[in-house]
């Protein structure tokens, strides 16, 4: 029998985008429930300053440096985490950027950056764990898409990638029988408006149901620990969350 961390003693897990929104209410959501927490962003005084306070509540939590942008960062992070609590169980896969574009926009610069948060971070921390996951015969990957499971106007390349993180975490699944992959798909999160979600949107029906409909981040996260807290062997393959009346 696999010997699964189990859920009351705490798992160690990593959170990527950790220094605000969906990334710090996991964060403090989870260690509340007795994990070990490693936070990583770029912003590592955010992240610091989270996970000070996370311990002074008596949790456990590090905060570490990361751009899930680049291989050699995400595997850093990882490093860092394991040797620091020894193992990791479930890497968080959160780091995202959401800007929104009109058709006639010259946005290349940033739909390459874009790609290279929202689906090669994944792609990044995925490397970085599962060979790790896979020797020690246990592990959870979190990916954090969206409801963009449809083209929206001024969302193409955006849709474009959630489909895209849809289809690598069901290829994972499908290719290991060690690991357990859940797609979170919140609708509109409240996040700060740099974050490029709620920003002053060029299409103004969507700015106004992001504005009536966004969901608060505590509840995104408290999906999160409930994917992580399922009993060993039971795989929460997705959580599609919006708020009532949203299609």
């Amino acid at each position: 029998m696999r010997n699964f961390p189990s859920a009351v003693t705490g798992k160690v897990v990593l959170i990527t985008g950790a220094s605000s929104g969906i990334g710090e209410a996991t964060a403090r959501h989870l260690a509340l429930l007795g994990h070990k927490v490693v936070l990583g962003a770029r912003r590592t005084d955010r992240t610091e300053a989270i996970a000070a306070e996370i311990v002074w509540d008596c949790g456990e939590a590090l905060a570490l440096p990361l751009d899930v942008t680049d291989l050699a960062s995400m595997q850093g992070f990882a490093t860092a985490a394991k040797n620091h609590f020894g193992r990791i169980d479930v890497l968080v896969n959160n780091a995202a950027v959401m800007p929104q574009f009109h058709p006639a926009d010259d946005a290349t610069g940033e739909w390459t950056r874009m790609i290279d948060v929202n689906l090669r971070g994944v792609l990044h921390g995925i490397a970085a764990v599962v060979p790790g996951m896979k020797a020690q015969g246990f592990g959870h990957i979190i990916n954090v898409a969206s409801t963009a499971h449809r083209v929206d106007p001024g969302a193409v390349v955006d849709c474009a990638g959630k489909h895209a993180v849809r289809a690598v975490s069901e290829g994972l699944r499908q290719d290991s029988r060690e690991l357990r992959v859940t797609v979170v798909s919140p609708g509109f999160p409240q996040t700060e408006p740099d974050d490029g979600v709620c920003q002053p949107h060029r299409t103004t029906s969507a700015g106004n149901q992001c504005e009536q409909s966004s969901i608060p981040a505590s509840t995104i996260a408290a999906a999160i620990g409930y994917a992580i807290g399922q009993p060993a062997g039971i795989d929460v393959n997705e959580l599609v969350i919006r708020p009532v009346g949203l299609s």
